[in-house]
């Protein structure tokens, strides 16, 4: 099994979240493939690149509840080119700040949204990191990680 992270950023604070879960989940997962979502599009899907895989989908929030710009193509090449994924399973790392209330996680959320509209099937609930805590999203991110990552090896044994 293998887990692939793809990170939606501006500032870095979700590379970092996704370089932390690389590091500190290598002992649940061997193989932990951590890529900038720059340049991507819906292909990153396709059945023979997911075989075998979970995927992390780990996006800040930017503006006004937008997915990051080097999130962009990725996600509008879902709705612009839309195919069934139901061979997808993933999970969501969502990073905001609860100040925005009204747009708070956005980035991830959409993700979310626009992946269960193809299909895919998401394992566990969106986790929501607060930029306005004063906690350290890597630490919490890779803490979270790691239970979910637990429940998903577990899934994927259970339907194999």
């Amino acid at each position: 099994m293998k887990l692939k992270v793809l990170v939606g950023t501006m500032t870095s604070t979700a590379d970092y979240v996704a370089q932390a879960i690389q590091m500190d989940c290598a002992d649940l997962v061997s193989d932990i493939e951590v890529t900038l979502m720059d340049g991507l599009d819906i292909s990153v899907f396709d059945a023979e690149k997911a075989e075998d895989a979970i995927y992390l989908i780990c996006s800040a929030t930017y503006g006004s509840g937008d997915v990051p710009d080097n999130a962009r193509a990725l996600y509008d090449s879902m709705d612009s080119q839309p195919r069934f994924l139901g061979h997808v399973r993933y999970g969501v790392i969502a990073l905001g700040d609860r100040t925005y209330l009204q747009t708070y996680c956005f980035g991830g959320k959409k993700f979310d949204e626009r992946l269960q509209g193809l299909g895919a099937q998401r394992i566990g609930e969106v986790w929501c990191h607060d930029a306005s805590s004063g906690t350290l999203p890597e630490i919490e991110g890779t803490a979270w990680c790691r239970q979910w990552l637990v429940a998903a090896l577990q899934d994927a044994d259970t339907a194999a």
